[in-house]
């Protein structure tokens, strides 16, 4: 899609949206100011390859924000011309970028014919569609039995069960998260009992599949039921049971509402930055006109936060598992018990590069930057 986005129609679309929305000025810059530095963005786009510089013309660049806020906002525009005008309130109707999913009580005919429509809508723009009581979207596989809905984790035909294997030299968090991330997205996605432990029987093989050792896996299951379930149950099952068990239905849909409720990392980055707005409204009795007065908190960065603390970070690799400890021990035999003792060293981890970072040249080389046909200039100076 970002690729493929017509930009001048794309930007037409950009300041719609906020006129819409009643953006006239957006941190005091204008709708006309932003539609021009998109403009920007979009045609001033330019990459090298094979000695030649290219300059793209239609879409925009795969890594660019604006590009993501862009391609959201043509779509916006696409769904409100083409389908949810077309859909009863009463369907269930959502879309993530250009992937799309709705229900309808109506005929197959007229929902082929509604979704022909809507890939007439513009000639680079052309959705597949896929209509049935059972379908995938995104990663999430959803079931229409007689309009009971419900869901599971979707696994493509041709996906191999690989992850980061146990073998690998990657710090122990990782595989921590490896089996976490899994178990709490088989957790959200599935809507009864049996389909999550069907689906944590397929967590566990594709973990072994990957060399992760199966007291590792019951270590890691134990960790996870106990810090998010208040059941006893999860608590006193046995370490080296097949699989942790929950007790009942009840237990687990408890457990799938906290889960379904806690914020995702993206949203609580977003709470954390924002800034705190807290209104205070005075109302005078007595006729008297009411006030109202804002009151803006802006959190003030605390540049001085790690003004006491020295980071190192050490590429990770299993043979040098002592070295953090090590690095410490000569920290402290350096400065303990002097003026310096009461800054604290904090030595953290990276993982190793691969491949693609070490081979791939980020930026062409600097003579195919430079324009042949100037003429280096030599200037001559004299004491006046």
């Amino acid at each position: 899609l970002y690729t493929m986005l017509p930009q001048e129609e794309s930007l037409k679309i950009l300041g719609e949206f906020l006129q819409e929305h009643h953006c006239d000025r957006v941190n005091e810059i204008s709708i006309d100011t932003i539609i021009e530095l998109g403009r920007i963005v979009l045609q001033a786009n330019v990459f090298v390859y094979g000695n030649k510089f290219y300059r793209q013309i239609i879409g925009g660049a795969m890594g660019s924000a604006f590009t993501l806020t862009l391609a959201n906002i043509f779509m916006w525009k696409w769904e409100k011309q083409t389908l949810r005008s077309k859909l009863p309130t009463h369907e269930i109707y959502g879309r993530y970028i250009d992937d799309v999913f709705f229900t309808s009580n109506d005929s197959e005919e007229n929902i082929k014919r509604i979704l022909e429509e809507a890939n007439r809508f513009h000639p680079n723009i052309k959705l597949e569609y896929h209509i049935g009581q059972n379908l995938p979207f995104l990663d999430v596989n959803l079931h229409n039995n007689n309009g009971q809905l419900s869901s599971s984790v979707y696994h493509k035909s041709a996906a191999e069960p690989a992850v980061v294997s146990f073998l690998s030299d990657h710090p122990r968090h990782v595989f921590r998260n490896v089996i976490q991330t899994a178990l709490m997205r088989a957790i959200r996605y599935s809507s009864t009992l049996e389909v999550f432990n069907n689906e944590r029987r397929t967590i566990r093989l594709m973990l072994l599949y990957n060399s992760y050792p199966s007291t590792y896996i019951n270590e890691q299951f134990q960790r996870f039921f106990m810090k998010y379930s208040s059941s006893s149950s999860s608590a006193s099952s046995s370490s080296h049971s097949l699989l942790p068990l929950i007790a009942n239905e009840q237990e687990f849909f408890s457990l799938r509402e906290k889960l379904l409720a806690q914020p995702s990392i993206k949203q609580i980055l977003m709470t954390k930055s924002a800034n705190a707005v807290e209104i205070i409204s005075n109302v005078q009795q007595n006729g008297q006109t009411t006030t109202t007065i804002t009151k803006v908190i802006v959190k003030r960065q605390n540049f001085d936060k790690f003004i006491n603390n020295i980071f190192i970070h050490c590429v990770y690799e299993s043979r040098f598992d002592g070295l953090q400890r090590h690095i410490h021990d000569i920290h402290d035999s350096i400065f303990k018990n002097t003026d310096y003792g009461n800054i604290r060293l904090i030595v953290g981890h990276r993982n190793n590069p691969n491949l693609n970072f070490q081979l791939s040249r980020k930026r062409p080389r600097s003579s195919l930057l430079k324009d042949p046909s100037e003429k280096k200039c030599k200037y001559t100076y004299s004491n006046i």
